[in-house]
């Protein structure tokens, strides 16, 4: 047959490299992603075959094989499973990891250690390649079910790596490793040995559903001996708490989530009743690269009966808890179950709502028991969780009892909403918070200035689905979330007199000035108002009660939906020295034209104050340098 050969892309040739190079110090991992790839190959196998009777395929004995040749130094990982077709090959294995190769090469590169590069290699889909680790050469030879031609892929792990068709491959997948010798001082073992293919299996894939096969070598004169099966195959959700190790269920998590990190937490649920299930779930210790991107795949494993039924099952799981890993195991659901099918099965939506509670449940335990652990869920999983608060109004408390926040009370420490209650001051109605990009930038807004001087506590929200939750949710035990950025404000709580004599007088002595502002900056605001909220900026811009803020109108926009924009109001500090010259020029001159520059340039430091951009960023950096110019 003909035989085609094909450079590898770039950054595919820097990640052999990489590997070759002995980047990983337990090259053992090899195995374990060669024979997870199989196992997924057999489950893909079933599946199909359940989904279609006519096809070509046997699925008697599904198994996976290893087969060890001393004399050539070779180890084979052999599959009967789903295999590949010519195209898929070129696919799949010439291009390595169709995306993510690139974030792959930097987390490879930042990793602290070889530790803590061990792992990756599944994570980001490239598990195949881990062979060249430990192989001079390697050999794939497939062929896909229900068709007639195989394939051969043949590398190096160099620059090229060669296709063929081939009229006599098996159904199903063979990686045939030539091995390098063994090194024991750069941790390279010899993996023709049978006791360290039965450790490795032992350690890694002891759980794999499929049983894993080694022909032990026959002696002279002697019979081929059984093959043996080096697995137990116990499905770790189905065995008792106490007869399963942290170890064993952390491989599991490992082998489920491709990730290289222990998880945080493991949940244990076992339903019984009208409708029995089991579940493993697994809260991982970091937040996969890609969890807020559109081809995150979420879900959790889904089986009926011990049977694999589909990888990513998102019906068992609500969005905002799409880092949860693990498996679920029905007893009284159809083989055939559809995805289309289970977004309706009303079993479904009860294990949903089990499981959820049961995350939710377990993260409160965290909070209560383990601040550190806590501390680690909420950094790299709370953005994410905060989502539940717009989507899930079931389990909206349960949310909010789990979640922190920053605020001014404490630079390093967060608080709940119930901690912010507690610590309200006498006669205090709202709980008061304020949005922005960072903690920093937020301390700093003029609109922080009366909270800050009246000891007043904010909290600071930074995430960008924060702008949406505080709406959703709107209270809670009755107090009012209040942004400090939109309307009126009124500190003083009982007012008096005398506080309400002064008011009055201000808004009398500043009415014409306000006026007049109002029609000069007619495009950009539609109220100009004397604020309670400034003690140390001259002016500030502020959203009415029930207006988007420019952030939520930013977002939005970003999702392709068309929002009117809004004008917003300018307050001014009728204590600070800028306004009250402004207004006596105002109140001195016939002519007012040279006026109108100057409540522009205040307008604009408002918007800049609070993080926006001016509309025209050229007219005010000229308006900056004319009055600088003319104090010189």
């Amino acid at each position: 047959m003909t035989t085609e050969t094909f450079e590898f892309q770039v950054e595919a040739r820097q990640l052999l490299q990489l590997m070759i190079h002995s980047v990983y110090s337990n090259k053992d991992v090899f195995l374990r992603e060669l024979v997870s790839n199989a196992s997924d190959a057999l489950d893909k196998l079933r599946l199909e075959k359940l989904r279609d009777d006519l096809l070509d395929a046997d699925v008697s004995d599904l198994h996976i094989e290893l087969d060890v040749d001393k004399d050539a130094r070779t180890l084979t990982v052999r599959d009967n499973g789903i295999g590949m077709s010519y195209d898929e090959v070129g696919r799949l294995i010439g291009t390595i990891a169709n995306s993510g190769t690139a974030t792959f090469l930097k987390e490879l590169r930042e990793a602290q250690d070889a530790a803590n590069a061990e792992g990756l290699i599944g994570q980001f889909g490239v598990g195949f390649y881990s062979g060249f680790m430990v192989a001079d050469e390697v050999t794939l030879v497939t062929r896909r079910a229900g068709e007639g031609q195989g394939t051969r892929w043949t590398s190096r792990g160099e620059s090229t790596y060669t296709l063929e068709k081939v009229d006599d491959a098996p159904q199903g997948t063979s990686v045939t490793l030539h091995l390098k010798p063994a090194d024991p001082e750069n941790q390279l073992h010899d993996y023709t040995s049978p006791w360290t293919i039965r450790e490795i299996v032992k350690r890694y894939s002891d759980f794999i559903t499929w049983p894993i096969r080694m022909v032990p070598e026959a002696g002279d004169g002697e019979d081929a001996p059984e093959p043996e099966t080096l697995n137990s195959m116990k499905a770790l959700w189905a065995r008792s708490r106490d007869e399963v190790s942290d170890d064993e269920y952390h491989e599991l998590y490992k082998h489920i989530s491709h990730d290289w990190r222990e998880p945080l937490e493991t949940i244990r649920l076992q339903a019984e009743g009208t409708f029995e299930y089991q579940a493993l779930l697994f809260v991982p210790s970091h937040a996969p690269h890609d969890l807020f991107t559109r081809d995150f795949k979420r879900g959790v494993q889904l089986y009926v009966k011990r049977v694999f039924i589909m990888d990513d099952c998102e019906a068992l799981l609500p969005p905002y808890l799409r880092f949860v890993k693990g498996v679920v195991d029905a007893q009284d659901l159809s083989l055939n179950v559809s995805r289309e099918i289970l977004q309706q099965d009303r079993h479904i939506r009860m294990m949903q709502r089990r499981l959820t509670k049961k995350v939710l449940s377990t993260v409160k335990e965290i909070k209560a028991k383990d601040a550190d652990r806590y501390a680690t869920f909420w950094r790299e999983f709370g953005t994410v969780l905060k989502e539940g608060l717009v989507t899930d109004s079931e389990h909206r408390d349960a949310i909010l009892a789990v979640a922190s926040f920053a605020t001014t009370h404490a630079e390093d420490e967060p608080t709940t909403l119930a901690q912010y209650v507690e610590r309200m001051k006498d006669g205090q109605e709202d709980i008061y918070y304020i949005t922005g990009e960072s903690r920093q930038s937020i301390e700093n807004s003029p609109h922080m200035e009366a909270f800050r001087d009246k000891g007043i506590e904010v909290l600071l929200l930074t995430d960008a689905v924060d702008e949406v939750w505080v709406d959703a949710v709107g209270e809670y035990e009755g107090k009012k979330l209040r942004s400090v950025t939109k309307g009126e404000i009124d500190l003083d709580g009982e007012k008096d007199e005398k506080a309400d004599g002064e008011r009055e007088k201000q808004a009398e002595e500043y009415a014409g000035l306000l006026g007049w502002m109002r029609e000069q900056l007619d495009e950009d605001i539609k109220e100009v108002r004397l604020s309670s909220r400034l003690t140390v900026s001259p002016a500030c811009v502020v959203s009415d009660a029930h207006d988007l803020t420019p952030a939520l109108e930013n977002m939005y926009r970003a999702m392709g939906q068309e929002v009117p924009r809004t004008k917003r109001i300018l307050e001014l500090n009728p204590d600070h020295l800028l306004v009250k010259n402004l207004n006596q020029a105002y109140k001195g001159r016939e002519d007012r034209s040279g006026l109108v520059e100057s409540a522009e340039l205040l307008h604009t430091l408002a918007v800049l104050a609070e993080g926006g951009q001016p509309k025209d960023p050229a007219r005010f950096v000229k308006l900056v340098a004319d009055r600088l110019e003319r104090t010189l």
